[in-house]
């Protein structure tokens, strides 16, 4: 039986990831997933794409998200209380106007320090109404795309035995930021198949394959670029159709609820892979 083994949110995007042992699933994601999102001054998002440095980032959020603290190694921290009333301005996400409710001054000062060029830090609205792409729509707050990216420890086994034998190191699970890792499917891009998942009293719905781009690149450790792995050996056996590389699956939520470490995963709906 398949089960979860890792639950992450990423509560600034581009930052790093926040490990639990149970979350909540919102119609948007994981609870506080990319609730919040560093831009330029201007309001075009940051993304490790030119910011790598974002990988050192580390927040904690509660679970009321009314208190939202940052730190980085050799930075120290700054926390705040996520402003939620304030009035909304424009922000830019991959071309697409979207708006953000700005967290203040002092966040802005830090981040802009520790990543070396000015930078803002704002939230997700309340009345915050996108609606994301693939098969199956749904919404996410400033996630690239889909609200939830599953991941399997079997696909990433073989990634690492291809690196293995190219004489490369293996890669760690985070070089590709998912939120629910999953063990107990045997063969590898499973979660390319499984189109309808239950997990405790949650469900999802998929949408579409998890194209990669060079923040897989980047070693979320030391907040730098290490390439050209994976992406080189990916593109030998996960190209896909529409361009890029594949790896993982993103899905929309279809039914809310919580979910934990250790909780069973079923497919009840299964189709074939759009690879």
């Amino acid at each position: 039986m398949a089960s979860v083994v890792e639950l992450l949110s990423y509560p600034v995007k581009g930052c790093a990831g926040m490990p639990s042992h149970s979350a909540v699933l919102t119609p948007a994601g994981l609870a506080h997933d990319r609730g919040f999102m560093v831009t330029s001054e201007d309001g075009v998002f940051r993304s490790q794409r030119r910011d790598p440095r974002l990988a050192l980032v580390r927040p904690e959020i509660g679970t009321d998200g009314r208190r939202l603290t940052l730190h980085t190694p050799g930075w120290g921290s700054v926390g705040i209380d996520v402003d939620v009333t304030g009035r909304p301005r424009e922000v830019e996400l991959f071309g697409a106007p979207f708006r953000g409710i700005d967290q203040g001054d002092e966040a802005a000062a830090w981040l802009s320090d520790v990543l070396g060029t000015a930078s803002r830090l704002v939230r997700v609205p309340a009345d915050h109404d996108r609606v994301t792409d693939g098969r199956t729509p749904g919404t996410s707050g400033y996630a690239d795309s889909c609200a939830v990216h599953v991941l399997s420890r079997s696909t990433l086994d073989l990634l690492n035995g291809r690196l293995g034998e190219r004489g490369d190191p293996p890669l760690p699970m985070d070089r590709f930021r998912p939120n629910i890792v999953v063990e107990g499917w045997n063969t590898p891009h499973t979660e390319d198949r499984a189109h309808r998942i239950t997990i405790a009293d949650t469900e999802l719905g998929y949408a579409k394959l998890a194209i990669r781009c060079v923040v897989t690149m980047v070693d979320q450790q030391v907040g730098a670029k290490a390439g050209p792995e994976p992406l080189r050996t990916l593109a030998a056996y996960r190209r896909a159709a529409e361009g890029g590389v594949a790896f993982g699956t993103k899905y929309a939520v279809l039914r809310p609820g919580k979910l934990s470490v250790g909780d069973d995963v079923h497919v009840t709906s299964w189709g074939a892979s759009e690879l």
